[in-house]
């Protein structure tokens, strides 16, 4: 008898780090860029 490997939660764990990952990044940038947005929005109600 072979013994064969459960692989099922394989593919779930994957997409769980690839989400983990793009959240991480999106974190990042928006912690870089938010003042500058901020002040971009400041600025445009500022005008009007």
């Amino acid at each position: 008898m072979l013994y064969q490997p459960r692989e099922d939660g394989q593919g779930l764990v994957e997409y769980a780090l690839i989400l983990v990952l793009v959240a991480v990044v999106v974190i990042v940038i928006l912690a870089l860029l938010g003042p500058a947005i901020g002040n971009m929005f400041s600025n445009l109600i500022r005008k009007i």
